[in-house]
């Protein structure tokens, strides 16, 4: 994230109408916004392949999966956080609000050589604290390399390089393999040849 594209603080509500007119989705930090960059066509496709298995096993169930424009509030000491994470799930019907949601359950930000340091630190420092979030898994989309990170076992991470390999996660009953993750996701590195 680099400097605040508006330097006068904004108020939340300020924030949430500009959103609704935007050409350019923007990420806000206690009054800061900062402007989103597009994402390759590797993040697409991984973003599509996550959301859509999501979406086709959560239908007639109470969670729903969101992608790209759905912005998740947080509120961390006395500062007002929206974030447009890439993929995530929500099963609390109190979360309710019509252009953000507050109680995700499941997180996936699919990483980027401009975010990967922010999506690693930041955000997982922040989505943590959230008491509904069970899981947050990171995308590596230069590389096979998926990480899932589980409130149940410490926020340990657990690491996924080969395509037979399955992201298993339990708070929503999902399984998928990284195969899947990676289907149509072209000129990959091997998962675990880079150094963590």
């Amino acid at each position: 994230m680099g400097i605040p594209e508006i330097q006068t603080p904004l108020s939340v509500e300020e924030y949430i109408e500009g959103e609704k007119v935007s050409e350019i989705r923007h990420e806000y930090i206690g009054g800061a916004v900062y402007a989103m960059s597009g994402g390759s066509e590797a993040h697409n496709a991984i973003c599509l392949n996550l959301a859509s298995a999501l979406r086709q096993h959560l239908r007639g169930k109470p969670c729903k999966a969101f992608m790209a424009d759905m912005k998740l509030r947080l509120s961390i000491a006395e500062d007002d956080i929206f974030y447009y994470p890439d993929v995530f799930v929500t099963c609390d019907p109190a979360d309710n609000e019509k252009f953000y949601k507050t109680r995700p359950i499941l997180i996936v930000e699919v990483l980027s050589p401009s975010t990967e340091r922010l999506d690693r630190r930041e955000k997982f420092l922040s989505y943590c604290r959230l008491p509904s979030l069970q899981e947050y898994v990171l995308v590596d989309q230069e590389r096979m390399w998926v990480t899932c990170f589980q409130r149940p076992n410490d926020w340990k991470p657990a690491h996924h390089a080969e395509p037979s390999a399955v992201l298993d996660l339990p708070s929503i009953g999902f399984e998928m393999t990284i195969g899947e993750v990676y289907e149509d996701v072209t000129g990959l590195g091997a998962g675990a040849s880079r150094s963590k």
